[in-house]
């Protein structure tokens, strides 16, 4: 199976690396120089092309899949259009229209398309409710991995990532050190990120749905907090209700959000198709960091 990965960051190198590890071809797909490498570091094809921009997309070779995992850099909802839903038209059109078009695609969404749920689970029946202008254009971006891809004879999948962790992003020393704000963690390791889009394409699963990626326990941020400060021999961090902090007068729009957003993931699906975790729950998911931190004290 030949898969591009368009926008091949974080997750996509991982991605990268477990198909070329079971004997795909994995091809990664960044704008920068610096990306490129990267990707050539993470020991697969790299290819320098912006999903934007469909004369530079023609340069991506071919593919049985589509894997589109690009980012808007945390900038606003106006950036997060024209990479989420223009830039996926575009590659929508630039790859449909080849003489020996993908059969799939894989667009990574967010579980932010939800909103508030009151810490309530949600699954991939429950209706979508995006709280910000770009949790808006996700869900739309959603639609458009689904629909226009359809138009085109390809099969979308949407995979609705949760909070994404991993080497280099743990964000272990802010647990410790606190305050912690109440609320509800869905949390996914990056392995499995980019395992369960690796699952979904080698076993020919989702065609046309969506499927939920996070692990198997959400968890209180107090409760992941304590329970962190107690494995790397801390003490427990102090903590703050919602309330007192959005008390703070200094908080984005954007962050009083995310404090305001709570729900609870369900895994169900994803289970149910086969998938088997790397790190199920955040207690292997955290293992080498929090023995990394204990060595760093001894």
């Amino acid at each position: 199976m030949n898969v591009a990965i368009l926008g091949c960051g974080y997750v996509g190198l991982e991605l990268g690396r477990q198909l070329t590890a079971a004997g795909h071809r994995a091809v990664g797909v960044r704008r920068s120089e610096e990306g490129l490498a990267e990707i050539e570091d993470a020991g697969f094809e790299a290819v320098q092309a912006d999903v934007t921009d469909a004369d530079s997309l023609a340069a991506v070779p071919d593919a049985d899949a589509l894997v589109f995992a690009a980012s808007s850099g945390g900038r606003d909802a106006a950036a997060a259009r024209e990479v989420y839903v223009e830039g996926l038209h575009t590659a929508i059109e630039e790859f449909g229209e080849r003489d020996d078009p993908p059969e799939r695609l894989v667009y990574t969404s967010s579980t932010g398309v939800y909103g508030d749920h009151g810490g309530d689970w949600v699954d991939e029946e429950t209706p979508l409710d995006p709280q910000t202008d770009k949790t808006e254009v996700l869900a739309e971006a959603e639609r458009v991995a689904l629909e226009a891809s359809a138009d085109r004879g390809i099969d979308g999948t949407v995979a609705r990532l949760a909070g994404i962790y991993g080497p280099g992003r743990t964000r272990l020393e802010r647990y410790l050190e606190g305050p912690v704000t109440e609320g509800y963690l869905n949390m996914i390791h990056r392995d499995d990120a980019a395992g369960a889009v690796r699952f979904l394409l080698d076993e020919d699963r989702a065609r046309g749905e969506v499927v939920l990626v996070v692990d198997d326990e959400p968890v209180s941020k107090w409760e992941l907090a304590d329970w962190l400060a107690d494995e790397c021999g801390e003490p427990a961090p102090p903590k703050q209700t919602t309330d007192e902090r959005l008390a703070d007068d200094d908080l984005s729009e954007r962050v009083e959000r995310r404090i305001l957003t709570s729900k609870r993931c369900d895994n169900a699906k994803l289970r149910d198709l086969g998938y088997e975790f790397s790190y199920p729950t955040y207690r292997e998911g955290y293992r080498a960091e929090i023995d990394a931190y204990r060595n760093q004290s001894v």
